[in-house]
Protein backbone atom coordinates (compact mmCIF):
# COMPACT_ATOMS: atom_id res chain seq x y z
CA UNK A 1 0.00 0.00 0.00
CA UNK A 2 1.08 3.50 -0.58
CA UNK A 3 1.14 6.50 1.75
CA UNK A 4 -1.62 8.85 0.68
CA UNK A 5 0.44 12.45 1.51
CA UNK A 6 -0.44 13.97 3.99
CA UNK A 7 -0.52 11.33 6.51
CA UNK A 8 -1.54 13.41 9.30
CA UNK A 9 -4.38 15.57 7.85
CA UNK A 10 -5.36 19.03 8.91
CA UNK A 11 -3.81 20.58 11.82
CA UNK A 12 -0.60 18.52 11.98
CA UNK A 13 2.60 20.82 12.34
CA UNK A 14 6.20 19.99 12.77
CA UNK A 15 6.14 16.92 13.11
CA UNK A 16 8.70 14.69 15.64
CA UNK A 17 8.30 11.07 13.83
CA UNK A 18 10.48 8.09 15.83
CA UNK A 19 10.05 4.30 15.70
CA UNK A 20 10.24 2.37 19.20
CA UNK A 21 10.58 -1.13 17.80
CA UNK A 22 8.08 -2.23 15.17
CA UNK A 23 5.74 1.06 15.90
CA UNK A 24 5.62 4.57 15.13
CA UNK A 25 5.04 7.66 16.75
CA UNK A 26 4.23 10.99 15.75
CA UNK A 27 4.15 14.47 18.08
CA UNK A 28 2.81 17.43 16.87
CA UNK A 29 2.88 21.34 17.55
CA UNK A 30 -0.43 22.39 18.97
CA UNK A 31 0.41 25.82 19.81
CA UNK A 32 -2.20 27.95 21.97
CA UNK A 33 -4.67 24.88 21.77
CA UNK A 34 -4.84 22.32 24.60
CA UNK A 35 -3.72 19.61 25.10
CA UNK A 36 -0.55 20.28 24.29
CA UNK A 37 1.39 18.45 21.92
CA UNK A 38 -0.65 16.18 19.65
CA UNK A 39 0.28 12.28 19.81
CA UNK A 40 -0.15 9.82 17.08
CA UNK A 41 0.78 5.74 16.74
CA UNK A 42 1.06 3.58 13.65
CA UNK A 43 2.24 0.08 12.39
CA UNK A 44 2.55 0.66 8.66
CA UNK A 45 2.72 4.95 8.49
CA UNK A 46 -0.39 4.66 6.69
CA UNK A 47 -3.23 4.33 9.47
CA UNK A 48 -2.91 6.63 12.70
CA UNK A 49 -4.26 6.35 15.80
CA UNK A 50 -4.63 9.46 18.20
CA UNK A 51 -3.31 8.80 21.86
CA UNK A 52 -3.47 11.12 24.58
CA UNK A 53 -1.28 14.05 24.62
CA UNK A 54 1.47 13.80 27.02
CA UNK A 55 0.48 17.54 28.64
CA UNK A 56 -2.53 17.26 30.30
CA UNK A 57 -2.09 19.01 33.66
CA UNK A 58 -1.66 22.74 34.13
CA UNK A 59 1.23 21.81 36.26
CA UNK A 60 3.16 20.95 32.83
CA UNK A 61 1.91 23.85 30.72
CA UNK A 62 -0.55 26.88 31.61
CA UNK A 63 -0.95 29.33 28.40
CA UNK A 64 -3.62 31.24 29.64
CA UNK A 65 -3.12 34.89 28.63
CA UNK A 66 -0.36 33.56 25.58
CA UNK A 67 -0.32 34.62 22.72
CA UNK A 68 -2.40 33.54 19.36
CA UNK A 69 0.23 30.90 18.18
CA UNK A 70 2.45 30.71 20.84
CA UNK A 71 2.64 27.80 22.84
CA UNK A 72 3.79 24.69 21.80
CA UNK A 73 6.43 25.04 19.04
CA UNK A 74 7.96 22.09 17.67
CA UNK A 75 7.70 19.40 20.24
CA UNK A 76 10.60 17.01 19.95
CA UNK A 77 9.84 12.83 20.95
CA UNK A 78 12.71 10.82 21.54
CA UNK A 79 12.92 7.00 23.13
CA UNK A 80 16.40 6.34 25.08
CA UNK A 81 17.28 4.29 28.16
CA UNK A 82 14.24 2.77 28.62
CA UNK A 83 11.58 5.36 28.23
CA UNK A 84 9.86 7.76 25.98
CA UNK A 85 11.26 11.68 26.43
CA UNK A 86 9.54 14.69 25.54
CA UNK A 87 11.33 18.34 25.23
CA UNK A 88 8.60 21.33 24.30
CA UNK A 89 8.94 24.94 23.59
CA UNK A 90 6.36 27.31 25.50
CA UNK A 91 6.85 30.68 23.72
CA UNK A 92 4.82 33.12 26.22
CA UNK A 93 4.81 35.90 23.82
CA UNK A 94 7.14 37.40 21.06
CA UNK A 95 6.94 41.39 20.74
CA UNK A 96 9.44 43.11 18.15
CA UNK A 97 12.86 41.54 18.39
CA UNK A 98 12.08 39.22 21.54
CA UNK A 99 10.56 36.25 21.86
CA UNK A 100 10.07 34.87 25.19
CA UNK A 101 10.31 31.46 25.55
CA UNK A 102 10.85 28.87 28.31
CA UNK A 103 11.83 24.74 26.78
CA UNK A 104 10.49 21.89 29.35
CA UNK A 105 11.25 18.53 29.66
CA UNK A 106 9.08 15.41 30.34
CA UNK A 107 9.53 11.67 30.20
CA UNK A 108 7.68 8.65 30.57
CA UNK A 109 7.58 5.03 30.84
CA UNK A 110 4.53 4.00 28.41
CA UNK A 111 3.96 6.64 25.58
CA UNK A 112 0.42 6.70 27.15
CA UNK A 113 2.14 8.23 30.51
CA UNK A 114 1.94 8.52 33.08
CA UNK A 115 3.97 11.59 32.26
CA UNK A 116 6.05 13.16 34.84
CA UNK A 117 6.33 16.59 36.01
CA UNK A 118 8.31 18.99 33.78
CA UNK A 119 11.88 19.84 34.18
CA UNK A 120 12.40 23.78 33.07
CA UNK A 121 15.56 23.51 31.03
CA UNK A 122 16.41 27.42 29.40
CA UNK A 123 15.25 29.79 27.37
CA UNK A 124 17.80 30.11 24.60
CA UNK A 125 15.84 29.54 21.72
CA UNK A 126 12.60 27.77 20.23
CA UNK A 127 12.27 24.30 18.68
CA UNK A 128 14.64 22.44 21.35
CA UNK A 129 15.34 18.69 20.50
CA UNK A 130 17.39 16.42 22.25
CA UNK A 131 20.19 14.05 21.32
CA UNK A 132 21.38 10.70 23.06
CA UNK A 133 24.54 10.24 21.81
CA UNK A 134 25.69 6.46 21.78
CA UNK A 135 28.53 6.97 24.80
CA UNK A 136 25.31 8.01 26.99
CA UNK A 137 26.04 11.83 26.73
CA UNK A 138 22.83 14.10 26.05
CA UNK A 139 22.74 17.25 24.06
CA UNK A 140 20.13 19.61 24.01
CA UNK A 141 19.91 21.65 20.44
CA UNK A 142 17.94 24.96 19.82
CA UNK A 143 16.73 27.82 17.63
CA UNK A 144 18.85 30.73 19.17
CA UNK A 145 16.88 33.85 19.87
CA UNK A 146 19.33 37.32 18.84
CA UNK A 147 16.77 40.24 20.70
CA UNK A 148 19.11 42.67 19.06
CA UNK A 149 17.93 44.21 16.51
CA UNK A 150 20.88 44.94 14.11
CA UNK A 151 21.41 41.10 14.03
CA UNK A 152 19.43 38.13 12.41
CA UNK A 153 16.95 36.73 14.88
CA UNK A 154 18.22 33.83 14.15
CA UNK A 155 21.12 32.93 15.47
CA UNK A 156 22.15 29.81 14.53
CA UNK A 157 22.11 26.30 16.55
CA UNK A 158 22.76 25.91 19.91
CA UNK A 159 24.08 22.77 21.68
CA UNK A 160 24.36 22.04 25.39
CA UNK A 161 24.94 19.12 27.60
CA UNK A 162 22.33 17.96 29.54
CA UNK A 163 23.12 15.99 32.91
CA UNK A 164 21.80 12.80 32.29
CA UNK A 165 21.19 12.17 36.08
CA UNK A 166 19.84 15.61 36.99
CA UNK A 167 18.28 16.29 33.87
CA UNK A 168 19.78 20.13 34.21
CA UNK A 169 21.89 21.67 31.34
CA UNK A 170 25.37 22.66 31.53
CA UNK A 171 25.42 26.28 30.78
CA UNK A 172 29.14 26.46 30.27
CA UNK A 173 29.05 23.41 27.69
CA UNK A 174 26.92 25.88 25.32
CA UNK A 175 27.70 26.41 21.78
CA UNK A 176 26.58 27.39 18.60
CA UNK A 177 27.66 24.62 16.11
CA UNK A 178 25.99 25.48 12.69
CA UNK A 179 24.56 29.05 11.54
CA UNK A 180 22.85 27.62 8.38
CA UNK A 181 22.63 28.33 4.93
CA UNK A 182 22.20 31.73 2.97
CA UNK A 183 18.72 31.01 3.27
CA UNK A 184 18.51 31.90 6.94
CA UNK A 185 16.02 31.41 9.46
CA UNK A 186 17.80 28.55 10.51
CA UNK A 187 15.74 26.54 13.03
CA UNK A 188 13.64 22.71 13.94
CA UNK A 189 17.27 21.55 14.67
CA UNK A 190 17.24 17.62 14.91
CA UNK A 191 20.74 15.57 15.24
CA UNK A 192 21.22 11.58 14.27
CA UNK A 193 24.34 9.71 14.25
CA UNK A 194 24.81 7.35 11.49
CA UNK A 195 27.79 5.38 10.28
CA UNK A 196 29.81 7.51 12.07
CA UNK A 197 28.56 10.86 10.97
CA UNK A 198 26.81 13.57 12.99
CA UNK A 199 24.18 14.54 10.60
CA UNK A 200 22.33 17.58 11.60
CA UNK A 201 18.92 18.81 9.73
CA UNK A 202 17.70 21.86 10.36
CA UNK A 203 14.67 24.32 8.42
CA UNK A 204 15.13 27.27 6.77
CA UNK A 205 13.20 29.78 5.33
CA UNK A 206 10.54 30.75 7.19
CA UNK A 207 7.27 27.95 7.29
CA UNK A 208 6.05 29.47 4.33
CA UNK A 209 6.74 29.13 0.76
CA UNK A 210 10.50 29.26 0.85
CA UNK A 211 10.50 27.25 3.16
CA UNK A 212 13.11 24.30 3.16
CA UNK A 213 15.18 21.43 4.81
CA UNK A 214 18.32 21.85 4.96
CA UNK A 215 21.08 19.17 5.93
CA UNK A 216 25.01 19.05 7.76
CA UNK A 217 27.09 16.63 8.98
CA UNK A 218 30.44 16.55 10.92
CA UNK A 219 32.82 13.48 12.07
CA UNK A 220 32.27 15.00 15.69
CA UNK A 221 29.28 16.54 17.33
CA UNK A 222 31.31 20.04 17.74
CA UNK A 223 31.86 20.41 14.70
CA UNK A 224 32.68 21.73 12.15
CA UNK A 225 29.22 20.92 10.18
CA UNK A 226 30.20 20.64 5.72
CA UNK A 227 26.80 21.64 4.32
CA UNK A 228 25.62 18.89 1.96
CA UNK A 229 25.77 19.31 -1.46
CA UNK A 230 22.66 20.75 -3.47
CA UNK A 231 20.61 21.66 -0.80
CA UNK A 232 18.34 21.51 -0.02
CA UNK A 233 16.58 17.83 1.16
CA UNK A 234 13.34 19.00 0.45
CA UNK A 235 11.05 22.28 -0.41
CA UNK A 236 8.61 23.11 -2.65
CA UNK A 237 9.82 26.61 -3.24
CA UNK A 238 10.86 26.05 -6.68
CA UNK A 239 7.94 23.71 -7.79
CA UNK A 240 4.81 26.01 -7.13
CA UNK A 241 2.15 23.54 -8.91
CA UNK A 242 2.96 20.96 -6.25
CA UNK A 243 0.19 20.30 -4.31
CA UNK A 244 2.24 19.86 -2.01
CA UNK A 245 4.12 22.81 -0.49
CA UNK A 246 5.80 24.42 2.31
CA UNK A 247 7.83 21.10 3.17
CA UNK A 248 10.76 21.58 4.94
CA UNK A 249 10.64 21.28 8.82
CA UNK A 250 10.53 17.35 10.04
CA UNK A 251 12.15 14.39 11.16
CA UNK A 252 14.42 11.15 10.08
CA UNK A 253 13.72 7.86 10.92
CA UNK A 254 13.69 3.93 9.45
CA UNK A 255 12.07 0.79 9.58
CA UNK A 256 12.96 -2.03 11.56
CA UNK A 257 14.01 -3.26 7.81
CA UNK A 258 15.80 -0.36 7.36
CA UNK A 259 14.01 1.91 5.12
CA UNK A 260 14.32 5.17 5.58
CA UNK A 261 11.53 7.88 6.31
CA UNK A 262 11.47 12.14 6.34
CA UNK A 263 8.49 13.25 8.40
CA UNK A 264 7.66 17.09 7.26
CA UNK A 265 5.19 19.61 7.86
CA UNK A 266 3.37 20.25 4.50
CA UNK A 267 0.43 22.54 3.33
CA UNK A 268 -2.26 21.92 0.75
CA UNK A 269 -3.02 25.45 -1.52
CA UNK A 270 -6.46 26.49 -3.05
CA UNK A 271 -6.98 29.44 -4.84
CA UNK A 272 -9.64 31.66 -5.42
CA UNK A 273 -10.91 31.13 -9.16
CA UNK A 274 -9.69 34.86 -10.08
CA UNK A 275 -6.21 34.50 -8.67
CA UNK A 276 -2.95 33.46 -10.11
CA UNK A 277 -1.99 30.50 -8.85
CA UNK A 278 2.12 31.02 -8.53
CA UNK A 279 1.97 34.74 -7.20
CA UNK A 280 -0.30 34.21 -4.27
CA UNK A 281 0.07 30.23 -4.15
CA UNK A 282 -3.21 30.08 -2.20
CA UNK A 283 -4.53 29.05 1.19
CA UNK A 284 -4.14 26.76 3.63
CA UNK A 285 -7.28 26.17 5.61
CA UNK A 286 -5.93 22.90 6.67
CA UNK A 287 -2.68 24.60 8.58
CA UNK A 288 0.47 22.81 8.26
CA UNK A 289 0.17 19.04 7.95
CA UNK A 290 2.42 15.67 8.17
CA UNK A 291 3.37 14.86 5.02
CA UNK A 292 5.95 11.58 5.21
CA UNK A 293 8.43 10.95 2.21
CA UNK A 294 11.16 8.34 1.73
CA UNK A 295 14.93 8.85 1.96
CA UNK A 296 17.82 6.89 -0.11
CA UNK A 297 21.80 7.46 0.28
CA UNK A 298 23.48 8.75 -2.54
CA UNK A 299 27.00 6.96 -2.84
CA UNK A 300 28.75 10.13 -0.60
CA UNK A 301 26.58 9.18 2.59
CA UNK A 302 24.13 12.06 1.51
CA UNK A 303 20.16 11.46 2.44
CA UNK A 304 18.04 12.57 -0.82
CA UNK A 305 14.47 12.16 -1.06
CA UNK A 306 13.35 9.64 -3.51
CA UNK A 307 11.26 11.50 -6.37
CA UNK A 308 13.21 14.75 -5.98
CA UNK A 309 13.61 17.42 -3.36
CA UNK A 310 9.29 18.19 -4.33
CA UNK A 311 8.22 14.92 -2.52
CA UNK A 312 5.32 12.71 -3.76
CA UNK A 313 1.79 12.86 -3.42
CA UNK A 314 2.29 9.00 -2.96
CA UNK A 315 4.73 6.80 -1.04
CA UNK A 316 5.69 3.57 -0.72
CA UNK A 317 4.89 2.02 2.34
CA UNK A 318 7.51 0.05 4.52
CA UNK A 319 7.91 -2.96 2.44
CA UNK A 320 6.17 -1.97 -0.67
CA UNK A 321 8.06 -2.50 -4.09
CA UNK A 322 5.50 -1.04 -6.43
CA UNK A 323 6.72 1.78 -8.34
CA UNK A 324 3.64 4.95 -7.04
CA UNK A 325 1.58 6.33 -8.90
CA UNK A 326 1.43 9.93 -10.10
CA UNK A 327 0.42 12.87 -8.22
CA UNK A 328 -2.32 13.77 -10.12
CA UNK A 329 -3.88 10.08 -10.14
CA UNK A 330 -7.24 10.16 -9.04
CA UNK A 331 -7.43 9.60 -5.23
CA UNK A 332 -10.63 7.73 -5.57
CA UNK A 333 -9.67 5.27 -7.93
CA UNK A 334 -6.68 4.43 -5.92
CA UNK A 335 -8.46 4.02 -2.85
CA UNK A 336 -10.87 1.75 -4.66
CA UNK A 337 -8.15 -0.14 -6.02
CA UNK A 338 -6.69 -1.02 -2.30
CA UNK A 339 -3.74 1.18 -3.53
CA UNK A 340 -4.37 3.67 -0.72
CA UNK A 341 -6.14 4.54 2.01
CA UNK A 342 -7.93 7.76 1.98
CA UNK A 343 -8.64 8.64 5.61
CA UNK A 344 -12.19 9.82 6.83
CA UNK A 345 -12.40 11.83 10.08
CA UNK A 346 -16.46 11.48 10.67
CA UNK A 347 -17.36 11.41 14.26
CA UNK A 348 -20.58 12.23 15.91
CA UNK A 349 -20.52 13.00 19.73
CA UNK A 350 -23.70 12.29 21.83
CA UNK A 351 -21.70 13.42 25.10
CA UNK A 352 -22.83 10.62 26.88
CA UNK A 353 -19.41 10.44 28.42
CA UNK A 354 -18.08 11.93 31.57
CA UNK A 355 -14.74 13.17 30.12
CA UNK A 356 -14.83 15.15 26.64
CA UNK A 357 -13.41 12.52 23.31
CA UNK A 358 -9.73 13.09 22.88
CA UNK A 359 -11.13 14.78 19.59
CA UNK A 360 -11.82 17.77 21.08
CA UNK A 361 -9.92 21.08 22.05
CA UNK A 362 -9.51 24.05 24.07
CA UNK A 363 -8.06 27.27 23.94
CA UNK A 364 -4.75 27.42 26.15
CA UNK A 365 -6.39 25.66 29.15
CA UNK A 366 -8.22 22.37 29.79
CA UNK A 367 -11.74 21.92 29.67
CA UNK A 368 -12.76 22.41 33.74
CA UNK A 369 -15.76 23.47 35.86
CA UNK A 370 -15.07 27.25 34.95
CA UNK A 371 -16.46 26.13 31.30
CA UNK A 372 -18.94 23.51 31.99
CA UNK A 373 -19.81 19.88 32.12
CA UNK A 374 -20.08 17.18 29.62
CA UNK A 375 -22.06 14.01 30.70
CA UNK A 376 -25.44 12.18 30.60
CA UNK A 377 -26.15 13.33 26.74
CA UNK A 378 -25.10 17.44 26.80
CA UNK A 379 -22.49 19.41 26.56
CA UNK A 380 -22.87 22.33 29.04
CA UNK A 381 -20.85 25.80 28.22
CA UNK A 382 -20.58 28.37 30.80
CA UNK A 383 -20.44 31.47 29.26
CA UNK A 384 -16.96 33.62 30.01
CA UNK A 385 -15.00 36.19 27.74
CA UNK A 386 -15.59 36.62 23.87
CA UNK A 387 -14.19 34.53 20.92
CA UNK A 388 -11.37 37.19 21.03
CA UNK A 389 -10.50 36.75 24.77
CA UNK A 390 -6.91 34.70 26.23
CA UNK A 391 -7.64 34.34 29.51
CA UNK A 392 -11.23 32.82 29.32
CA UNK A 393 -13.02 31.15 27.15
CA UNK A 394 -15.69 28.73 26.57
CA UNK A 395 -14.73 26.71 23.73
CA UNK A 396 -14.72 23.17 22.47
CA UNK A 397 -13.52 22.94 18.88
CA UNK A 398 -11.92 20.26 16.55
CA UNK A 399 -9.98 20.54 13.86
CA UNK A 400 -10.89 20.54 9.68
CA UNK A 401 -9.77 17.48 8.30
CA UNK A 402 -11.18 17.93 5.01
CA UNK A 403 -11.73 20.73 2.68
CA UNK A 404 -15.55 20.17 2.04
CA UNK A 405 -17.57 18.70 4.94
CA UNK A 406 -20.29 19.86 7.19
CA UNK A 407 -20.56 20.42 11.14
CA UNK A 408 -24.04 20.67 12.79
CA UNK A 409 -25.13 20.77 16.55
CA UNK A 410 -28.17 21.53 18.63
CA UNK A 411 -28.22 24.23 21.63
CA UNK A 412 -30.78 25.25 24.50
CA UNK A 413 -30.15 28.59 25.15
CA UNK A 414 -32.14 31.62 26.91
CA UNK A 415 -30.19 34.96 26.70
CA UNK A 416 -31.06 38.07 28.76
CA UNK A 417 -29.04 40.62 27.21
CA UNK A 418 -27.04 40.77 24.10
CA UNK A 419 -23.97 40.04 25.15
CA UNK A 420 -24.79 36.73 25.99
CA UNK A 421 -23.92 34.33 23.27
CA UNK A 422 -23.69 30.82 22.38
CA UNK A 423 -23.46 29.08 18.81
CA UNK A 424 -21.55 27.27 16.41
CA UNK A 425 -18.47 28.33 15.39
CA UNK A 426 -15.60 28.08 12.70
CA UNK A 427 -12.54 29.29 14.53
CA UNK A 428 -8.63 30.01 13.79
CA UNK A 429 -7.28 31.97 16.82
CA UNK A 430 -8.78 34.66 18.77
CA UNK A 431 -8.38 36.95 16.20
CA UNK A 432 -9.59 35.44 13.26
CA UNK A 433 -13.03 33.67 13.69
CA UNK A 434 -16.73 33.56 12.87
CA UNK A 435 -19.80 32.15 14.22
CA UNK A 436 -23.74 31.71 14.27
CA UNK A 437 -25.10 32.06 17.40
CA UNK A 438 -28.05 32.91 19.66
CA UNK A 439 -28.43 36.27 21.63
CA UNK A 440 -31.02 38.87 22.51
CA UNK A 441 -32.32 41.97 20.87
CA UNK A 442 -33.47 44.44 22.99
CA UNK A 443 -35.04 46.62 20.87
CA UNK A 444 -37.38 43.60 19.83
CA UNK A 445 -37.51 41.92 23.05
CA UNK A 446 -36.36 38.52 21.44
CA UNK A 447 -34.28 36.28 20.93
CA UNK A 448 -32.36 36.25 17.54
CA UNK A 449 -29.76 34.48 15.25
CA UNK A 450 -26.82 36.41 14.41
CA UNK A 451 -23.69 36.16 12.20
CA UNK A 452 -20.35 37.65 13.08
CA UNK A 453 -16.57 37.73 12.03
CA UNK A 454 -13.60 39.01 13.29
CA UNK A 455 -10.94 39.21 10.47
CA UNK A 456 -7.85 40.65 12.38
CA UNK A 457 -8.85 44.05 13.95
CA UNK A 458 -11.85 44.20 11.56
CA UNK A 459 -15.38 43.60 12.91
CA UNK A 460 -18.47 42.91 11.54
CA UNK A 461 -22.14 41.85 12.80
CA UNK A 462 -23.73 40.75 9.44
CA UNK A 463 -27.35 40.46 10.04
CA UNK A 464 -28.56 43.23 12.69
CA UNK A 465 -32.29 44.20 12.00
CA UNK A 466 -32.89 41.57 9.70
CA UNK A 467 -31.59 38.64 12.52
CA UNK A 468 -34.06 36.09 12.29
CA UNK A 469 -36.30 35.50 15.57
CA UNK A 470 -36.19 32.73 17.57
CA UNK A 471 -40.27 31.60 18.35
CA UNK A 472 -40.67 32.00 22.37
CA UNK A 473 -41.56 28.27 22.12
CA UNK A 474 -38.75 27.18 20.32
CA UNK A 475 -36.30 25.60 23.43
CA UNK A 476 -33.89 23.94 21.03
CA UNK A 477 -32.34 25.45 18.00
CA UNK A 478 -30.16 23.50 15.00
CA UNK A 479 -27.15 25.25 13.99
CA UNK A 480 -24.92 23.66 10.75
CA UNK A 481 -22.59 24.98 8.88
CA UNK A 482 -20.93 23.81 5.03
CA UNK A 483 -17.81 24.50 3.83
CA UNK A 484 -16.88 23.63 0.62
CA UNK A 485 -13.12 24.42 0.55
CA UNK A 486 -13.20 28.21 -0.40
CA UNK A 487 -16.41 29.36 1.38
CA UNK A 488 -18.74 28.81 4.18
CA UNK A 489 -21.86 29.17 5.53
CA UNK A 490 -24.36 29.01 8.42
CA UNK A 491 -27.78 27.35 8.49
CA UNK A 492 -30.66 26.55 11.29
CA UNK A 493 -33.66 24.09 11.94
CA UNK A 494 -36.43 25.33 14.96
CA UNK A 495 -37.58 21.29 13.79
CA UNK A 496 -34.12 19.73 12.81
CA UNK A 497 -35.70 19.40 9.32
CA UNK A 498 -36.58 22.38 8.22
CA UNK A 499 -33.36 24.27 7.42
CA UNK A 500 -32.56 28.18 6.60
CA UNK A 501 -29.55 29.45 4.96
CA UNK A 502 -28.55 32.57 7.26
CA UNK A 503 -27.68 34.78 3.99
CA UNK A 504 -24.07 35.27 4.59
CA UNK A 505 -21.36 33.57 2.21
CA UNK A 506 -17.76 33.73 4.37
CA UNK A 507 -14.61 33.53 2.74
CA UNK A 508 -12.69 30.52 4.20
CA UNK A 509 -9.49 32.20 3.33
CA UNK A 510 -9.53 34.07 6.45
CA UNK A 511 -9.10 30.76 8.59
CA UNK A 512 -5.83 30.33 6.58
CA UNK A 513 -2.28 30.78 7.67
CA UNK A 514 -1.74 32.36 4.39
CA UNK A 515 -4.55 35.65 5.41
CA UNK A 516 -3.09 35.53 9.08
CA UNK A 517 0.33 35.95 8.45
CA UNK A 518 -0.79 39.28 6.16
CA UNK A 519 -2.33 40.69 9.63
CA UNK A 520 -0.47 39.50 11.97
CA UNK A 521 2.69 37.76 13.34
CA UNK A 522 1.08 34.21 14.40
CA UNK A 523 -0.04 32.50 11.65
CA UNK A 524 1.01 29.09 12.72
CA UNK A 525 -2.78 26.82 13.20
CA UNK A 526 -5.41 25.79 11.37
CA UNK A 527 -9.32 25.98 11.00
CA UNK A 528 -11.19 24.50 13.62
CA UNK A 529 -15.43 24.27 13.96
CA UNK A 530 -16.94 23.87 17.40
CA UNK A 531 -19.35 25.06 20.24
CA UNK A 532 -18.51 28.09 22.17
CA UNK A 533 -20.44 30.09 24.88
CA UNK A 534 -19.94 33.73 25.59
CA UNK A 535 -21.62 35.81 28.52
CA UNK A 536 -19.93 38.88 28.54
CA UNK A 537 -21.84 40.32 31.68
CA UNK A 538 -19.88 37.62 33.90
CA UNK A 539 -23.38 36.20 35.20
CA UNK A 540 -22.47 32.60 33.90
CA UNK A 541 -25.12 32.41 31.32
CA UNK A 542 -25.47 28.47 30.31
CA UNK A 543 -26.03 26.84 27.24
CA UNK A 544 -26.72 23.64 26.76
CA UNK A 545 -25.59 21.20 23.52
CA UNK A 546 -26.98 17.76 23.22
CA UNK A 547 -24.62 16.75 20.00
CA UNK A 548 -22.05 17.48 17.50
CA UNK A 549 -21.96 16.27 14.01
CA UNK A 550 -19.05 16.35 11.72
CA UNK A 551 -19.78 14.82 8.58
CA UNK A 552 -16.66 14.88 6.00
CA UNK A 553 -18.43 14.79 2.83
CA UNK A 554 -15.65 13.35 0.78
CA UNK A 555 -12.36 12.30 1.44
CA UNK A 556 -9.82 14.03 -0.92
Amino acid sequence: MMIANPALRGFYADPSMIRVGSTYYCANSTFEWWPGVALHESQDLVHWEQLPSPLTRVSQLDMRGNMASGGIWAPDLSYADGKFWLVYTDVKGVAGPYTDVVNYLVTAPDIRGPWSEPTMLDGVGFDASLFHDDDGRKYLLQQTGDMREYRNSFNGITLTELDAQTLTLKPETMRTIWQGTAVKLVEGPHLYKISGWYYLFCAEGGTVWAHQESVARSRTIDGPYETMPNNPLISNYGTPSSPLQKQGHGSLFNTPQGEWYYASLCGRPWHHADEAIHDNRGYCTLGRETSIQKIYWDDDGWPRVDGGVAGRLYVPAPGELNEPPADDADPQDLASRGIISIPDHSAYDDFEGTQLDISWNTQRVPFDSHMGAVGGGSLTLIGQGSLCDDFNLSLVARRWRAFDFDASTRVRFNPAHYSQMAGLTNFYSTKFWSWAYVTWDEQRRSRVLEVAQRDGEDYAHFLRDNAPIVPDDVEWIWLRTKVRTSTYTYEYSFDGETWQELPVTLDAAVLSDDHVMQRYRGFFTGAFTGMACVDMTRFGKEAVFDFFDYRELQAD
